[in-house]
């Protein structure tokens, strides 16, 4: 790699210079988590029910003894063999992460339109332990923004990311939602994010975006991601 070599003095009022900026961001960030925190919730008014390895399950059910539930909507759609190298890359952080934020009252789930059947042979050849249901044809997916009929897609109404994308050819993206329980069993949807939004959950990103070569994407964004069984020695 090229790169300009200097000496230990001039590097430190280099790296000083970009420390006072990293702080101010860091501050920044604060106070735009504290607003999100802050944003309204909207009640959830339908029985959502998936279907999981041991049978049928309630979105009240996803949240165990915890008050709050996060979602990831994993692209798996139904009759497709393809399973989405991101989302898999996204997945890989769960398991490790969820034995800390589920002490925090956070419980997690990934949902796919994809049978049960498919979603299990894909978690056991990637070693997932996490909980993950089919959510079917039913309205769920749809209605998180996530899936997408034929019909919507050939008239252009298939919107994703708040508008900002519109849909030509998948029936089914990715994203996260989160949802919280009250005490007297009352569910409420208080954010979601998609696309780019979906990188909060990558820590190996965080890592990679220490280093000279950051995330390394000289072929494009992601790149160089693989299912994490198929990258080899």
């Amino acid at each position: 790699m090229q790169h300009e070599i200097v000496s230990r003095a001039e590097w430190l009022n280099a790296r000083k210079a970009l420390f006072d900026k990293e702080r101010a961001m860091t501050h920044a960030l604060d106070e735009l988590r504290a607003e999100r925190r802050q944003l309204p919730w909207v009640r959830i008014e339908k029985d959502y029910v998936f279907q999981g390895p041991d049978g049928q399950v309630t979105l009240g059910a996803l949240f165990g003894e915890r008050s709050q539930l996060a979602i990831y909507h994993f692209m798996l759609s139904p009759g497709s063999d393809h399973i989405c190298p991101g989302c898999s890359y996204t997945a890989d952080h769960a398991d490790a992460a969820r034995q800390h934020f589920e002490h925090a009252d956070l419980s997690f789930a990934a949902v796919s339109r994809a049978p049960v059947e498919r979603i299990e042979a894909v978690k056991a050849r990637m070693g997932w332990t996490f909980p993950w249901v089919s959510a079917g044809d039913g309205d769920f997916s749809y209605d998180f923004g996530v899936s997408f009929t034929q019909e919507d897609r050939e008239a252009d109404r298939a919107l994703y990311n708040y508008g900002l994308t519109t849909i030509k050819r998948s029936a089914d993206m990715f994203g996260l939602s989160v949802f919280v329980k009250d005490e007297d069993g009352s569910i409420f949807h208080s954010y979601s994010t998609y696309h780019r939004g979906t990188e909060l959950l990558m820590g190996a990103f965080n890592w990679l975006d220490l280093t000279p070569k950051g995330r390394n994407e000289t072929g494009g964004i992601m790149s160089w991601v693989r299912l994490h069984d198929q990258y080899g020695a």
